[in-house]
């Protein structure tokens, strides 16, 4: 189709998730999805990370599951995004179990994987959990 190339569209979503726009967001992915573009993990991505600013976990979890179902492959920077979508909604028993889930995966777990689901288990006051991360971290 006639429109914007793939890393226009990409800048655009980035740019909307920068000024905290998520509901412009979802509407440029859906509109994106409408006029059939072939969406890849940064537009995906990019709206995470919007996520993640407005501190919207629930959304976030939601775009990596559609992901999956469209087949597009999650990164290293989808997972941590959507782990620090959890970590800034204090939502730390999603964040664990999403970063439990990445050892399934193709996706390495990275030290900012690690640190965003520590920082999520230290709001939420789960200390013992924060430990073992670390113990997990320091042995990968």
């Amino acid at each position: 189709p006639n429109g914007p190339t793939q890393r226009a569209s990409t800048a655009l979503l980035s740019k909307l998730g920068q000024l905290h726009a998520l509901d412009i967001s979802f509407l440029a992915l859906s509109w994106h999805e409408m006029n059939k573009y072939e969406l890849n993990s940064y537009h995906y991505n990019a709206v995470i990370d919007a996520c993640a600013r407005k501190n919207v976990w629930i959304k976030a979890l939601q775009l990596v599951a559609k992901m999956a179902r469209s087949e597009v492959e999650s990164s290293a920077v989808t997972c941590n995004a959507a782990i620090s979508a959890c970590e800034k909604s204090c939502t730390w028993k999603k964040a664990l179990d999403y970063c439990g889930t990445m050892s399934q995966t193709k996706v390495e777990r990275e030290t900012i994987t690690f640190g965003a689901t520590i920082s999520a288990c230290e709001k939420g006051g789960q200390w013992n959990k924060a430990l073992q991360l670390v113990s997990e971290m320091t042995q990968s």
